[in-house]
């Protein structure tokens, strides 16, 4: 889907990282964009970011948002399976989802939706910008070793974190010209481990973090959030880890502010100029209005 260039002001986009339950600061993060009246043009998401940008892309209130993260218990979501490619099933998430939603179409969205996965067999990254919600999200949130691989559209699926963990690039082909990055690893330090999963959970965002670090250059306002004093897990941090979502939020609003802000000529001749083309590339960064 390609957002057309109608606007005075440039696309927005948002990426939202994966996390586990510490995606809940991203409802803090568009509660503060809600308040400001920063109007967001599409969105890309990760692992819990695909999650919450999906209900946010298809309208589901923000309130409503919480309380289904208050009860998203990471297992009781999961089914055990006999160890083959994962001890998880996360069936019951995509059941939850479209109870939520319905069985809705990606390309159906309120607002311009993508979502990252990971071929697990080919290494490649996957980005879905249509098809099943549930299938995709289920898909990107997938993480190997704990929960078993999506069969999906011929392709054998896991979490999108081994390849795009905040989906800039991602949102820059939906067509946004500016990107709001939240990152929730945002220190890049990690917990004392508390048990295999813990373990296991240190090693992905160790190995993924020097690429993380990378995106986040592409992107144009990075919200970064240091949250390894909270559980990946305990859905009782969810009020809290909104509170840290909106007031990093509003440590950068100003930021945000001036790259959402009407267009300059430079701007407006930039747009006209990539107007023909189908897709904006995504290594491509729009000079900043004047």
């Amino acid at each position: 889907m390609k957002i057309g260039f109608k606007k005075e002001r440039p696309v927005l986009g948002l990426a939202l990282s994966g996390g586990a339950v510490r995606g809940a600061a991203h409802i803090g993060v568009l509660e503060v964009l809600q308040e400001y009246a920063i109007e967001i043009d599409c969105i890309a998401g990760t692992s819990i970011g695909a999650l919450i940008g999906a209900l946010y892309a298809f309208g589901v209130p923000l309130d409503e948002i919480e309380a289904f993260a208050r009860e998203l218990d990471w297992f009781k979501i999961s089914s055990f399976i006999l160890p083959s490619t994962g001890l998880l099933s996360n069936d019951e998430m995509g059941r939850q989802i479209e109870n939520l939603i319905g069985d809705v179409a990606i390309e159906d969205a309120d607002i311009p939706l993508a979502i990252v996965a990971t071929d697990i067999v080919t290494g490649e990254r996957i980005v879905f910008r249509d098809g099943s919600v549930a299938s995709a999200v289920m898909a990107s949130s997938c993480l190997p070793g704990l929960y078993k691989p999506l069969e999906y559209r011929d392709r054998l699926l896991v979490d999108g974190l081994l390849v795009e963990n905040v989906p800039v690039r991602a949102t820059r082909e939906l067509g946004a010209e500016r990107v709001i990055a939240v990152n929730l690893g945002g220190n890049f330090t990690y917990p004392k481990p508390d048990g295999i999963i813990d373990v296991m959970m240190n090693s992905f965002e160790i190995a993924v973090d020097n690429n993380t670090k990378r995106i986040l250059k592409a992107a144009d306002v990075v919200i970064s959030l240091d949250l390894t004093s909270y559980s990946r897990f305990d859905v009782d941090d969810v009020p809290a880890l909104i509170d840290e979502g909106q007031n990093h939020t509003l440590a950068r609003i100003e930021k945000i502010q001036h790259v959402a802000r009407p267009c300059g000529r430079l701007h407006r001749w930039w747009r006209r100029l990539l107007s023909s083309s189908e897709r904006l590339p995504a290594d491509k960064v729009v000079p900043q209005c004047e």
